[in-house]
């Protein structure tokens, strides 16, 4: 019996011990944020090497987390008080995701292009490089343009991404969703929000800030590294950008695709929140307000019958 009540009690210190510390964080969310926009040359100022430490240590912290997650917070109480503050956040994020997305469609048109030049340039000019430019010329073996086409693809598959959720353009399997009610809807849209995308976003983040950096500098940082360990480490500091391509004149700079995968999953974590007020506001105004202020892609007047297929 003793050893269960001591158990118990146990548990409770580490519940509350938990509690605790999970709002002194949301507390000082506010001192470090204000912290960090009061004093930016000790993370921006890269001409230090401690603060370039300090901007990969914070990147992926547990300050930086609570930071975003206050913000959140904030934004989600002051819109609960004030919907018009809340439909004015849904209008700001899908109007980037969908200035991003619709500039970097374009990526598409490019990756066409550029594979039509070298098949013309490999079969009938049967020239091994390519040389553009005006004055200063950029020349390049034929393989390096042939690899380069897997940027133009992960441009479009990760800044695109949040751009075709807002248009409706991802797969749906609707085995229970289609047939509920509509406030049913909403806070199933809620819930895979808050519980589905939010934590993959950060799950992601978490491990492309770091596999981005240690493609950039040595030594290389550790998610695990607290941040006196990142500055001690600094003293060594010097930039290690990666530049190995596939092909000994193939596409070398590989890096870009870490910087991607950071910028997906930041675009990523914007569209759940962005769903997640929808779908609040939606839930609470009713069927009335469905797919209020969304600008979605037509195709044109005489189309419509193609339209939500594109």
């Amino acid at each position: 019996m003793e050893n269960d009540a001591g158990e118990a009690a146990g548990s409770l210190s580490v519940i509350f011990d938990g509690i605790l510390w999970f709002f002194t964080n949301i507390g000082l969310a506010f001192y470090n944020f204000f912290y960090a926009i009061t004093h930016p040359a000790l993370w921006l100022d890269w001409s230090s090497k401690e603060a370039i430490m300090r901007f990969v240590y914070y990147g992926g912290s547990v300050e930086f987390f609570f930071v975003v997650f206050t913000a959140f917070l904030v934004v989600f109480a002051v819109g609960l008080w004030k919907n018009s503050f809340m439909w004015g956040c849904v209008q700001v994020l899908e109007s980037f995701a969908n200035t991003v997305g619709r500039f970097f469609a374009w990526a598409g048109l490019l990756m066409v292009i550029q594979q039509i030049v070298i098949v013309f340039m490999q079969r009938i000019f049967t020239r091994p490089d390519i040389s553009i430019g005006f004055g200063i010329p950029l020349q390049f073996d034929i393989s390096w343009f042939a690899e380069e086409l897997k940027l133009y693809n992960a441009m479009v598959v990760c800044l695109c991404m949040a751009y075709t959720f807002v248009q409706g353009g991802h797969v749906r399997v609707d085995l229970v969703y289609s047939a509920v009610k509509f406030r049913t809807k909403k806070v199933i849209d809620m819930f895979g929000a808050v519980f589905f995308m939010m934590p993959v976003a950060v799950l992601i983040w978490m491990y492309g800030w770091f596999f981005l950096w240690r493609h950039l500098i040595v030594p290389n940082p550790s998610a695990s590294d607290t941040l006196d360990r990142l500055l001690t480490k600094s003293r060594a500091l010097r930039w290690n950008v990666e530049t190995i391509g596939f092909s000994p004149n193939g596409f070398n700079a590989y890096f870009l695709f870490k910087v991607l995968l950071c910028a997906f999953t930041a675009m990523l974590f914007l569209q759940a929140v962005s769903m997640f007020f929808r779908s609040y506001l939606e839930w609470k105004e009713g069927a009335e307000s469905e797919n209020k202020y969304l600008d979605r892609d037509s195709l044109g007047e005489g189309e419509e019958a193609y339209e939500g297929t594109h």
